[in-house]
């Protein structure tokens, strides 16, 4: 019911693993082991980032950027210009880049993972092409136009696709352009009908896709930045266009990166998934915003089962290193939630340097060995029944509201757990009561600790109730079978 995801820096990885086996790999000659892992850390899903061809002109930009080139010293002590690439968001054509095996080797790939019972998912980005996508020579029509008077207003604002004239930068309202990047036209009926025949093209290559800022083409969104240059958007493109792909793959995925909440509105739009960025901003500021976390999960059962939830990805700062000392804790509540679960490639490992996008080298990482065992535990918890069809509630701790805790129960008909999470730098004692714990004895209990391999010693049960002492940065599961 709640897939568990797995996503890949695909460029990266390939290198790493032709370092390592000493032969050039390609998604075609992926070591078997790999599958291995995936199979054996019970994932659904493998998320490929950035297979499509790459952009020339994204690649120029990013190597004469300073800014840039200041991220990239952050992660590297030395850049060579072959460390560098294009955005995979800054995308020409919706082609399997060759120098990762081209669509031979990525077919070969998805059936191996197909094989398994694994699913693939690749990116979809709705909102901007590259430059020197394959569409502007014949259709400018698809992008919106920039006057020459506009472009001495802002003169950052397009770019000169042919004398004197112009076309807008992909855009985020809140944020500068992205200047490798052209913005799509959503207004034009025409542009529309081109992107739903791109997601047919990607249909066909696997089985899922993650949208990138897919709340930037809602109408709403859409016509508030852009409309006095592009007119109205009239027709939602979400709606119909997920519709058309479904009739086609009635199976095929569809998961919103979404900002700003707009998450329920994607899922309203047909959206199997969207990003949980609330989740993310609770369990990662500093302290726990314990409080607001609890009300968020205690949202309305329809639209939490379609959330995605994470606690890093490509995008967000390494969890090890933003979460630190509640690292463990956070992602015990992350794999005890419903919805989908995404994994970014070396969470697991506790990699904690954040690798900027346009690189294709990684910095080399000591891993956490007792960090990825935690994890494989996880991923067993998130498997079972009771945490797949299970539904959520908020837990009554009797503490203050700035306790810092954090307690939720997990339930079906026969099954119980209660997660207690403590995101303290101090130890502290918890109790609480609940009508299912009438009957069970300790010895009923299944307890995983994030820090103890034998946490029974520190849990009491009386009077219908049972007393935690959590240690500091500590989150436990408690579970239990109940006849019915």
């Amino acid at each position: 019911m709640f897939p568990l995801v797995y996503e890949i820096n695909t460029r990266i990885w390939l290198k790493k693993l032709s370092k390592t086996h000493n032969r050039s790999v390609t998604l075609g000659t992926v070591p078997d082991e790999e599958f291995d892992f995936f199979s054996a850390s019970g994932f659904d899903m493998v998320w490929l980032m950035g297979v499509w061809q790459p952009s020339q002109y994204s690649k120029a930009i990013a190597t004469a950027h300073p800014c840039l080139r200041t991220t990239f010293l952050e992660h590297l002590v030395t850049v060579h210009p072959e460390d560098i690439a294009s955005s995979p968001y800054a995308i020409p054509s919706y082609t399997v880049n060759e120098t990762l095996g081209g669509k031979d080797a990525l077919t070969l790939f998805r059936d191996k993972l197909n094989r398994r019972g694994i699913k693939l998912m690749l990116d979809f980005v709705p909102n901007h092409l590259a430059l020197d996508n394959e569409w502007l020579p014949e259709h400018p029509e698809f992008f919106i136009p920039v006057s020459t008077d506009e472009m001495r207003h802002d003169p950052e604002s397009g770019f000169e696709y042919a004398r004197d004239q112009y076309l807008a930068y992909g855009k985020d309202p809140y944020f500068p352009p992205w200047t490798d990047t052209l913005q799509l036209n959503y207004a034009s009926k025409a542009t529309q009908s081109m992107m739903t025949e791109n997601l047919f093209k990607i249909s066909e290559l696997c089985d899922g896709v993650r949208c990138d800022m897919a709340m930037l083409i809602l109408k709403n969104v859409f016509n508030k930045t852009w409309s006095n240059l592009s007119g109205a958007m009239q027709e939602e493109f979400w709606s119909d266009a997920i519709a058309a792909v479904k009739q086609r793959h009635p199976d095929f995925l569809f998961l919103a990166e979404s900002y700003w909440s707009k998450e329920w509105e994607l899922q309203q739009q047909g959206f199997d998934y969207a990003y949980d960025k609330p989740f993310y901003d609770f369990i990662t500021s500093a302290p726990v915003n314990t409080e607001k976390l609890a009300g968020h999960l205690g949202a309305e059962w329809g639209y939490q089962k379609k959330l995605c939830r994470f606690i890093e990805n490509h995008d967000e700062p390494r969890a090890a290193g933003r979460i630190g000392l509640n690292n463990k804790a956070a992602a015990m509540v992350l794999f005890a939630t419903p919805g989908m679960h995404l994994l970014h490639q070396d969470q697991m490992e506790g990699y904690r340097q954040k690798i900027p996008v346009q690189l294709v080298r990684q910095a080399a990482e000591p891993e956490n060995r007792a960090l990825a065992a935690l994890y494989k535990k996880l991923f067993i918890l998130q498997k079972t029944p009771l945490f797949q069809e299970g539904k959520i509630e908020r837990l009554d701790l009797n503490l203050a509201n700035n306790s810092h805790c954090l307690g939720f129960h997990r339930f079906t008909a026969g099954e119980h757990a209660f997660i207690l999470a403590n995101f303290n730098a101090t130890g502290i004692a918890l109790e609480f009561r609940h009508p299912s714990i009438e009957g069970i004895t300790i010895d009923m209990l299944n307890i995983l600790s994030t820090t103890t391999e034998n946490k029974s010693s520190g849990i009491h049960g009386a009077d219908h109730s049972i007393r935690v002492h959590l240690s500091p940065h500590e989150a436990v599961v408690i579970s239990f079978r109940k006849a019915q």
